[in-house]
């Protein structure tokens, strides 16, 4: 119930003062275990993907830990449907879930990268997204979020207008054969590429 109400309480500030357009919602898989992977610019962008996929599918989040020790902030984020994960380093806890709500079939979000970008460019992914695709063999769908970083720069505390856009594309299965040394960074760098590939057609359009 919590997570339709954020979706629409949130419609009038996105659609409405950020102006957003969604490109590719026909390209969403509407079942089964499915691992969104988008870029990641601002805080803006999980509920803003959210957002993006409803009401085609309803999200569950994997966000860092330290989120959810900030007041008031951690409820909310459970509310809609995000759990924490630690960061640098293996999480078994977080990665059991994710991976019991993939083969039931629910959608889980992922920013690769693991943090907000600094300069809008991507950054070297961590793995964690490698070991869902390798031990759920579910499918990923790729996302390029633009301009949030714009709307919710780093350090801003208050909205600046903005044309947000998000960009989805088509569904895939990254490989899950080749030298178990270098498999997960090929497959982290494989989903990379389906992003940047997004956000090149987002700046081909004038974004």
């Amino acid at each position: 119930m919590w997570y339709k109400v954020g979706v629409y309480l949130l419609k009038p500030l996105f659609y409405g003062f950020l102006r957003l357009k969604v490109v590719g919602r026909e390209s969403i898989p509407r079942e089964g275990g499915l691992i969104v992977a988008a870029n990641h610019l601002s805080y803006l962008d999980p509920p803003l993907v959210g957002l993006s996929l409803w009401p085609y599918r309803k999200l569950h989040y994997v966000a860092k830990r330290e989120l959810f020790k900030i007041p008031f902030l951690g409820f909310i984020l459970r509310l809609v449907n995000a759990f924490p994960v630690k960061r640098g380093k293996p999480d078994r806890i977080a990665m059991e879930r994710a991976l019991r709500l993939l083969r039931k079939g629910e959608a889980v979000c992922i920013f690769p990268e693991g943090t907000r970008s600094i300069n809008g460019r991507l950054q070297r992914p961590e793995l964690g997204i490698s070991l869902l695709v390798l031990r759920s063999g579910a499918p990923v769908l790729p996302i390029a979020v633009i301009n949030t970083d714009k709307a919710l720069p780093r350090g801003a505390i208050i909205l600046h207008p903005a044309k947000i856009r998000v960009y989805i594309g088509q569904a895939f299965h990254p490989t899950r054969e080749g030298d178990p040394k270098y498999l997960k960074e090929e497959i982290a760098k494989q989903v990379m590429k389906r992003i940047g590939e997004l956000l090149e057609r987002g700046k081909k359009e004038g974004c």
